[in-house]
């Protein structure tokens, strides 16, 4: 016996073990397997003679056959584990990606057209000194309507055709917001006055056409401090709408309204005209409104914890993908949700495209 291995089995196991170390790679090992562990295999024959021995002959033998089988799948086992890590490394070195070279133009990503229009509000308002700020797409009735003046019995509510999600544990309902003034609401409690945000983001009413989604895209904003009055609002407003649109000479106009959480309260209209069906901005006699504004009520300002004798301000919102469509020709909005790549193509900007003022919005 050597090593608990009948003496006949010594020279096999030499051999055996030699196949496994010369192996190269994997395939190379499933030979030098499939020659001692196959149906044909070499170990595999000596376990079909155990038959033939005698009961005490056949026992040592077949322990000692278990025994070198063990060594062997643990030799194995260790062979293709360094074999295999080998594998992945080369396979590695060999597809790896020079990421210096320029994209394929047929993988070349588009941006969409309301990400794009975000990034030009942000780009303008931003260089007004404005800051983001952002709240939760599901809403309390607190600050979806409570403290922005809309109380239970108000018909505005019935106007925003609110998607209205199971009360809560504590009884409170809540709704998919309407708009993104609540995020307003949200920054005023959680910080001290002076303000200057726009809120953009997904609000969800029930109502679906060629002009409206149940959801769509929004941005609110807000500036509070002790002296802001009607004149920095306009001038503001104005100042977007000729930057956004990229008209020097845009006619503007400021029409009276009504909205519960401002007081006075505009909307606001741009100059047009319809020329062989196309919208031309700036020109013409036509009018077509864009934005709806005001000054904050008092009333939202005491929701919020800011004491209306101190502090006043205005606020304005806008839909993003309406101006979008009105800026770029798009038709229908319900194209914009509709994942389709050929319009994203025909539509869609550039990824390296960074929209700013002073290199333009549009590139």
């Amino acid at each position: 016996m050597a090593n608990g291995v009948d003496g006949d089995l010594v020279g096999l196991e030499t051999e055996l073990m030699a196949a496994v170390a010369a192996a190269a790679d994997l395939d190379g090992l499933e030979e030098a397997r499939v020659a001692a562990l196959g149906r044909k295999g070499k170990l595999t024959a000596l376990m079909r003679g155990l038959g033939e021995l005698g009961a005490d002959a056949r026992k040592a033998r077949a322990t000692a056959l278990n025994l070198l089988k063990d060594r062997l799948g643990a030799a194995l086992d260790a062979k293709k584990e360094t074999l295999g890590a080998a594998a992945i490394e080369a396979r590695l070195a060999r597809e790896r990606i020079d990421v210096t070279l320029p994209v394929r133009p047929e993988s070349a990503g588009r941006i969409h057209p309301v990400s794009h229009v975000v990034d030009e509000i942000t780009a303008i308002f931003a260089d007004m000194g404005f800051a983001i700020a952002e709240g939760p797409d599901i809403e309390d009735d607190f600050h979806n309507f409570e403290a922005l003046n809309i109380p239970a019995e108000h018909p505005a509510r019935q106007m925003m055709d609110t998607f209205y999600l199971r009360d809560d544990a504590s009884g409170g309902r809540k709704v998919l917001r309407t708009h993104t003034s609540p995020v307003q609401i949200r920054h005023m409690q959680a910080h001290q006055p002076p303000y200057r945000i726009i809120a953009p983001g997904r609000v969800y009413r029930c109502d679906s056409d060629m002009t409206h989604s149940p959801m769509f895209h929004q941005v609110e904003g807000l500036a509070i401090d002790r002296a802001i009055h009607m004149g920095h609002l306009k001038g503001c407003l104005f100042e977007f709408a000729r930057s956004y649109f990229e008209v020097d000479r845009l006619r503007v106009r400021f029409r009276p309204s009504h909205f519960p959480f401002t007081e006075p309260s505009a909307e606001m209209d741009i100059g047009c005209a319809w020329k062989d069906g196309e919208l031309r901005i700036g020109e013409g006699d036509d009018w077509l409104e864009i934005l709806g504004c005001g000054m904050v009520h008092p009333k939202v300002l005491t929701a919020a914890g800011v004491d209306p004798t101190q502090w006043q301000g205005f606020a304005f919102g806008m839909g993003i993908d309406r101006i979008a469509m009105l800026k770029y020709g798009i038709p229908d909005l319900r194209a914009f949700f509709e994942s389709d790549l050929r319009w994203l193509r025909h539509y869609g900007f550039s990824a390296l495209d960074q929209p700013s003022l002073a290199e333009g919005l549009a590139l």
